[in-house]
C-alpha cells in the first residue's frame, strides 16, 4: 500500500508498538473500519500482524521501514544522543560516520559546530549534510546503493576500508541483544558494519533505547572491553568493560 494514510499507520506502529484499533483510528483520523480495512491490507502484503484488536509492525518487516521515516522516530533521543557524541570527537583526526539515522543527527550536530575533520562515510545523507561544511572533508565510500538505509554497501565498499584507519567510528545499530551482540536485517550492511569496527581504534555505537534486547538475522559484532555506548536514560545497564554513557533526551 502506498496510500499516504497506510504511510502514517505504519509509522504509527513503528513507534509505539502494538497498538489498538481505535487509538491508530484517532492518531491518523480515520475511522474503525477505514482504518480495518487498512490493516487487512497492510497484513496481506506482510507488513503488520494484526491481533487482539489491534496491529504491530511484523518482525520481518523493519528493514522496509524507509530512511526518511525512520529518521523521525525517537527524534529527542537520537539529538541528545548525537549531542554526547559530538563532545567525543577530537579536533584534526580521521572519522567514520555509519549510515543510521542517530549517526545523521551526529552529523547534523557537527554542521552546527563544525570543528577540523577527516570524515569517511556509507551514508548519502550524512556525506550531504556535511559536504560544504567548513574544515570537514568528506569522503564517500563507493559500492552499490542500498535504498532502505541510504547506504553504499557491497564489495567494493569493503574493499576500500581495507586500506583505511580510523580513530573512532560512530556505528548505528538495529538491534542489541542483552550479550551485547549487534546485529542487521540486511547481510551486506552486516558485513560492512563488521569491516568498520575492525579498521577504527575506538568503536563509539549511538543506540537509543529502543534497540535493545533484540535480535535480528546477521550478526554485526560484539561489545568488547574497550567501546563505548551512547544511548537514553532507558537503556540497559551495560556491560563489562564497555562504557556506558546515558543522556536525558
Amino acid at each position: 500500500m502506498n496510500d499516504p494514510r497506510a504511510t502514517l499507520i505504519r509509522q504509527y506502529l513503528f513507534a509505539h508498538g502494538h497498538s489498538g484499533v481505535g487509538q491508530i483510528a484517532a492518531a491518523v483520523g480515520a475511522s474503525i473500519a477505514t482504518v480495518r480495512r487498512d490493516l487487512m491490507a497492510l497484513e496481506s502484503e506482510g507488513a503488520i500482524t494484526r491481533s487482539h484488536g489491534g496491529a504491530q509492525i511484523a518482525e520481518n518487516s523493519g528493514g522496509e521501514v524507509a530512511f526518511g521515516l525512520r529518521e523521525r522516530q525517537h527524534i529527542a533521543q537520537k539529538r541528545a544522543i548525537a549531542d554526547a557524541a559530538y563532545d567525543r570527537l577530537v579536533p584534526s583526526s580521521s572519522v567514520f560516520l555509519d549510515a543510521g539515522t542517530t549517526v545523521l543527527q551526529l552529523a547534523r550536530r557537527i554542521r552546527l559546530d563544525p570543528m577540523p575533520l577527516n570524515i569517511f562515510t556509507n551514508c548519502l545523507p550524512v556525506a550531504q549534510v556535511l559536504m560544504d561544511v567548513p574544515q570537514v572533508k568528506v569522503s564517500l565510500l563507493g559500492g552499490a546503493v542500498r535504498m532502505e538505509n541510504a547506504s553504499i554497501v557491497g564489495a567494493l565498499a569493503e574493499a576500500m576500508l581495507e586500506g583505511l584507519w580510523f580513530s573512532q567510528l560512530f556505528l548505528g545499530a538495529s538491534a542489541v541483544t542483552s550479550d551485547g551482540v549487534i546485529s542487521s536485517l540486511d547481510e551486506q550492511e552486516a558485513r560492512l558494519n563488521g569491516r568498520m569496527m575492525a579498521r577504527a581504534a575506538q568503536v563509539v555505537v549511538l543506540c537509543d533505547s529502543s534497540k535493545f534486547g533484540a535480535r535480528l538475522t546477521y550478526e554485526v559484532g560484539r561489545l568488547t572491553p574497550g567501546m563505548v555506548v551512547v544511548t537514553d536514560a532507558a537503556g540497559p545497564r551495560g556491560w563489562p568493560g564497555v562504557a556506558l554513557h546515558k543522556v536525558a533526551a
